[in-house]
């Protein structure tokens, strides 16, 4: 008898559902212009860095552990500074170059974290916090401000006039990604690794291996962040790629993930992230002044402590696998 995973998924995407939809309804009423052309293709050229940094977190949370990766945000930052200040300005601009750079990079930090936590044995939260402090001090000696230019083929990607952009390819292609590694075995070996590792080890899985490739997955995912954000911004930002660890970790929580590991998807990550999005996008039809930042990180705070308080209260009599 084939084992069933989606029920208790599928209860922790209401939350998300019905707050897009309230989102959705309110961002009508309230600027009707985010349902043109160009508002659609402008909004998927924003959302898509955040889209992709959370569902970077998705896999490395679901392997439990209390996995959270604080990193992600300057990783995908120093993908940005070392793509434009090093690849991009040493003449190395070609497509296939671009997108193995970005690819390896991600994809090799994450394995090395990944490492230190299994084999040395060191708290995942100390890993990415360190990890965290170091990334965003080494994005400023890469690059201390703000500059450069992005590759000449990716100058217009950050326009936002179409909806069929190649951000947009970016993020399909990841959805794809995601979909293929859902039905491998791997995909469940990473809920049972995350619900119980205890009873996945004696099950014959290797969770070691589990957790590593989950890392991998991950870091794969924020290297096509860090390359949707530079189609985003045309050049390099040592600093705003810190800010996207809370927007992404409380995008996962809104999303229905459990931080302690097992549950969790592409489609309630991606439902998180265009949370936060219409959040964003509503908060600024509305004139806050000089305190617009402020209004903006205590609304993402306080999110984040409803999420979680929601999500417990919704999953509470749920077992996770």
């Amino acid at each position: 008898m084939s084992q069933r995973f989606v029920p208790p998924l599928d209860r922790s995407l209401t939350v998300p559902l019905v707050l897009f939809g309230v989102l959705l309804v309110a961002a009508a009423v309230l600027s009707p212009r985010l349902f043109t052309a160009t508002g659609v293709g402008g909004a998927i050229i924003v959302a898509a860095p955040l889209i992709l940094t959370t569902l970077a977190l998705t896999p490395i949370v679901m392997a439990g552990r209390g996995s959270v990766d604080l990193s992600v945000g300057p990783l995908m930052g120093f993908v940005n500074v070392t793509l434009i200040g090093w690849l991009s300005a040493s003449g190395y601009t070609s497509p296939l170059a671009v997108i193995c750079w970005v690819v390896a990079v991600g994809a090799l930090y994450q394995l090395l974290q990944a490492l230190i936590i299994i084999y040395v044995r060191v708290a995942p939260i100390i890993v990415t916090l360190s990890s965290f402090l170091v990334l965003s001090g080494l994005n400023l000696m890469v690059m201390s401000r703000p500059g450069g230019v992005a590759p000449d083929w990716m100058m217009t990607w950050g326009a936002g006039t179409t909806i069929l952009s190649p951000v947009l390819i970016i993020v399909l292609a990841a959805f794809a990604l995601w979909a293929v590694m859902r039905r491998t075995t791997f995909y469940s070996h990473l809920r049972m690794t995350g619900a119980d590792e205890r009873m996945a080890y004696t099950s014959g899985v290797k969770v070691d291996t589990v957790r590593i490739c989950a890392h991998l997955l991950g870091g794969v995912f924020v290297g096509l962040a860090a390359l949707s954000y530079t189609a985003l911004i045309s050049s390099g930002d040592p600093t705003q790629g810190s800010s996207y660890t809370l927007q992404a970790v409380t995008a996962l929580v809104l999303g229905g993930a459990n931080l302690a590991g097992g549950r969790g998807g592409a489609l309630g990550s991606t439902l998180g992230a265009l949370n936060m999005f219409l959040i964003s996008y509503l908060l600024s039809a509305f004139s806050f002044g000089s305190v617009t930042g402020f209004v903006t990180q205590m609304a993402f705070g306080l999110i984040l402590v409803a999420s979680l308080l929601v999500n417990v209260f919704m999953t509470a009599r749920r077992p996770a696998f």
